[in-house]
């Protein structure tokens, strides 16, 4: 009698069906896949003791990181860049560029430090913590992303995103920096403009386009726009700001990839790995063979701070007064510069593997470096740093 109550029990009340349990480890996995984030693959790991078995064999991983904290002393920074800035201002004109990598070298180089000491944010925020059982339980640990990434074992694809750029800007200015790194600098392309003016509307594109076609041809001081520097660049703070545009920007992706060289060492299995920031103002990339040559041949890293030493390099600019973009987007002072180690054979902008200048950028900035690259080119080089 009682057995036959019981079968009648489990006919009317059956058992709940966990129906994830019915879906192969590798199904899991691509739905882990897509997924990516470290925090959110941090609150899979403690659904279940099968997700928490299965999280480690990620392949594709997001790490976002919440805040940089620097272990430097920000009033020497301060008091540096002070300083360096007025021994920039009281230089002799006929020595600009030395002036100029003071106060880059005692201004920048000091806060861009602070990326060695990246930050992601904390056992109560982020489940991601729960990774490593021996986390510190209190409100609020800090956790560097080769912690964090320590328990994963099969990442192939790594990306890591900083909340902001690490260079300051002007309001209104543009700067992009997009840098590709082995065991030392491959290349780097830089795209900057003192001033962006973006399209409102269709009725503002087109009495812009009629209202204003001697912009087209000429620069905000009236000067022709003949495919040539204008004089006015030179004497302006124009070429100054380019400089400063450039080693900044090669400071701050040098700075990115030393930092990268625990994470890298660690996870043999890499194929690909892009460090950006939450801005879009920079992006350091390395492919499989990059990757692979960091494992067999370490970076020279600079005795003056914590980055990669850069080499000695090759660079070719290009500059407009007036760009005006097929979507309406105006950029006045548009510059592009191209950067190569010195060392290393000319590659043409557009070659057999493609225009790797403007396939640098997303839209609608890789449509202006390819409108860039078909200006007058200035050649500069550069001595390591």
């Amino acid at each position: 009698m009682g057995s036959s109550k019981s079968d009648l029990r489990s006919t009317i009340y059956p058992e709940p069906v966990d129906h994830f349990d019915r879906l192969p480890d590798s199904i899991l996995l691509l739905v882990f896949n897509k997924i990516g984030d470290v925090k959110a693959l941090g609150r899979c790991c403690v659904v279940s003791r099968r997700f928490h078995s299965l999280v480690p064999q990620v392949d594709n991983v997001i790490v976002r990181v919440d805040c940089v904290i620097s272990d430097e002393d920000g009033g020497s920074s301060s008091s540096g860049a002070t300083s360096a800035a007025g021994a920039g201002s009281t230089s002799k004109s006929r020595h600009p560029i030395s002036s100029l990598l003071r106060f880059l070298f005692l201004g920048l180089v000091k806060p861009i430090q602070s990326l060695t000491q990246l930050i992601s944010i904390s056992s109560r925020r982020s489940a991601g913590s729960t990774l490593d059982d021996g986390y510190e339980q209190n409100d609020v640990t800090h956790h560097s992303p080769t912690q964090v990434l320590k328990n994963f074992d099969e990442i192939k694809v790594l990306r890591i995103e900083l909340p902001s750029g690490e260079l300051g800007i002007d309001e209104g200015a543009l700067l992009r920096w997009r840098a590709d790194f082995g065991s030392t600098l491959d290349n780097c392309v830089i795209l900057g403009a003192s001033s962006v003016i973006h399209p409102v509307s269709n009725t503002s594109i087109n009495s812009n386009i009629t209202n204003s076609s001697s912009n087209v041809v000429g620069d905000s001081n009236g000067e022709l726009d003949n495919g040539s520097i204008p004089e006015s660049f030179y004497t302006n703070g124009g070429l100054k700001l380019r400089v400063v545009w450039t080693i900044s920007s090669l400071i701050a992706a040098s700075a990115r990839h030393y930092l990268l060289q625990p994470i890298i060492a660690e996870h043999k299995k890499l194929e690909s790995l892009v460090l950006t920031d939450v801005d879009g103002q920079g992006v350091l990339c390395m492919n499989k063979e990059q990757l692979e040559e960091l494992r067999v041949k370490p970076l020279s890293a600079s005795s003056a701070s914590k980055r990669t030493m850069v080499p000695a390099l090759n660079m070719r600019l290009w500059y407009a007064p007036h760009l005006e973009l097929p979507d309406g987007t105006v950029l006045k002072g548009a510059t592009l510069v191209a950067i190569r180690p010195s060392e290393q054979p000319k590659k043409e902008v557009v070659g057999p593997d493609g225009n790797w200048v403007g396939s640098a950028f997303e839209e609608p900035y890789g449509t202006a470096a390819m409108m860039l690259v078909k200006r007058r080119t200035y050649c500069l080089e550069m001595n390591s740093f």
